[in-house]
C-alpha cells in the first residue's frame, strides 16, 4: 500500500447507485451537498423505469458538483459500485465513497469517516460498534445483521465490528491495489470482499459508529439469494485464510525442527 502521508485527500467522489428510487434521490443529494460541499457526486442510475435518471440529470444540470453515468440495465449494487470506482479513478479522484440512495447512509457522518481516512486506507460507517446504533429495525432484520457479522469475524478472522456495512470510503490506492475484474461478489459479500481485499493488501481499516435507520421509502433489494451468497463465499474465504495459516504454520514449523534433527543425527553418529 502507498505512503498514506504523501496522498492527497482533496478531491471527494460519493458515488450513489440507483434503481427506483425517485422518491428519494433529490432528498438525499441534497443532504449530501450540505454536509460536504466540497465534495462531488456520481449517480449511477441503472436505468431505472421510474424516472430516476432524469432526475439525476436535472440535479447535474443545476450543480456542477453533480455526475451521472448511465448504465444499460439493473446489474445489481455491486456492479453499480465497481462501475462508480472505475468513473472516479479514471477521472482523477482521491478519495471515493460509497452511499446508498435510500437515506440509511446519512451524509452528516461523512466529515467524521473522511477525517478518519487521514491514518486509514477504508474507513466503515459501523453500527455494531461502540456508539453505533440501528433506528426502527424489526427486530429479525437487526439479530440477521449481528449474527451474520460474528459469523464473519469468526469463519474470516476479519478485525471488523460492521463488515457488511455499506457507507465505506477509501483512498483512491486502496481501490488501484485491487484487482476490480475479479470481483464477482454481490449484495452485502460485495462489502465483506472489498474490506478483505484492503486487509490483505496490508492496508489499514477504520471505523466509525453511525446511526443507521431503516428506509422509509422504497423498496428493500434485501433477498433469500443474497444471504444464501454471503454464507457461501465467507465460508470460503474463511477456509482459504485457515488453511493459508496452517501452512505458513507448517512451514515455521518444519523450518525449526529441520536443524534440531540434525543436531540430533549428528549426535547419534558421535555415540555409535
Amino acid at each position: 500500500m502507498a505512503d498514506r502521508k504523501r496522498e492527497p485527500l482533496d478531491k471527494v467522489l460519493v458515488i450513489i447507485p440507483t434503481y427506483n428510487e425517485v422518491e428519494n434521490l433529490e432528498s438525499v443529494v441534497g443532504r449530501l451537498r450540505e454536509a460536504v460541499p466540497a465534495a462531488d457526486a456520481l449517480i449511477a442510475d441503472d436505468n431505472s423505469p421510474d424516472g430516476t435518471g432524469a432526475i439525476a440529470d436535472r440535479l447535474a444540470a443545476e450543480d456542477d458538483h453533480i455526475h451521472v453515468l448511465h448504465r444499460a440495465g439493473k446489474e445489481g449494487l455491486a456492479a453499480a459500485y465497481v462501475a462508480g470506482f472505475r468513473w472516479g479513478l479514471e477521472n482523477g479522484y482521491d478519495v471515493l465513497v460509497e452511499m446508498d440512495a435510500d437515506g440509511s447512509h446519512r451524509p452528516t457522518f461523512l466529515p467524521a469517516m473522511l477525517a478518519a481516512l487521514e491514518n486509514a486506507d477504508m474507513v466503515k460507517g459501523s453500527r455494531w460498534m461502540r456508539g453505533g446504533e440501528v433506528v426502527d429495525y424489526d427486530l429479525a432484520r437487526e439479530w440477521l445483521s449481528r449474527l451474520a457479522n460474528i459469523w464473519i469475524q469468526a469463519v474470516m478472522d476479519l478485525p471488523v465490528h460492521d463488515s457488511t456495512g455499506g457507507f465505506n470510503a477509501f483512498r483512491a490506492s486502496a481501490l488501484e491495489a485491487m484487482d476490480l475484474d475479479t470481483i464477482a461478489s454481490k449484495g452485502y459479500t460485495f462489502q465483506v470482499d472489498l474490506t478483505r481485499r484492503v486487509i490483505e493488501n496490508g492496508g489499514t481499516v477504520a471505523e466509525v459508529p453511525i446511526s443507521f435507520p431503516d428506509r422509509q421509502l422504497g423498496e428493500s433489494k434485501m433477498s433469500g439469494s443474497i444471504i444464501t451468497e454471503a454464507l457461501r463465499r465467507t465460508a470460503g474465504w474463511g477456509y482459504e485464510k485457515r488453511s493459508a495459516q496452517l501452512r505458513q504454520l507448517a512451514g515455521r514449523a518444519s523450518t525449526r525442527i529441520k536443524p534440531l534433527l540434525g543436531s540430533l543425527k549428528d549426535q547419534v553418529d558421535r555415540a555409535r
